[in-house]
């Protein structure tokens, strides 16, 4: 196989566009453009709703772990209510300057 094959097409399109007249016309054809839109939107839509499929699933796994997350540790997140504490919050005693106080 001859190491320049790759180059081929390389090959062929500059010597073609040597050959191309240099007073030609310099504008697109007319739906040039909105073809080649049309052509990249079209290629590129398979790929995309791959990616929007998998996704999808992921936010709907991601949001159903959340609430069992949250329904497993419930108790945690709800405070038990106890004397002592209630005691404090009455009085007015700060728990974190209580815990933070120098020992005398």
């Amino acid at each position: 196989m001859n190491p320049n094959d790759h180059n081929q097409p390389w090959a062929r399109l500059t010597a073609a566009a040597r050959r191309a007249p240099l007073g030609g016309e310099t504008a697109a054809p007319y739906g040039f453009s909105t073809r080649v839109a049309a052509l990249a939107f079209a290629a590129e839509r398979p790929i995309r709703s791959l990616f929007e499929r998998f996704s999808i699933r992921a936010v709907a796994v991601a949001g159903l772990l959340a609430v069992l997350s949250v329904a497993a540790n419930y108790s945690a997140l709800v405070p038990v209510a106890s004397a002592a504490s209630e005691d404090e919050l009455v009085a007015g005693v700060d728990p974190v300057s209580v815990f933070l106080a120098p020992i005398e």
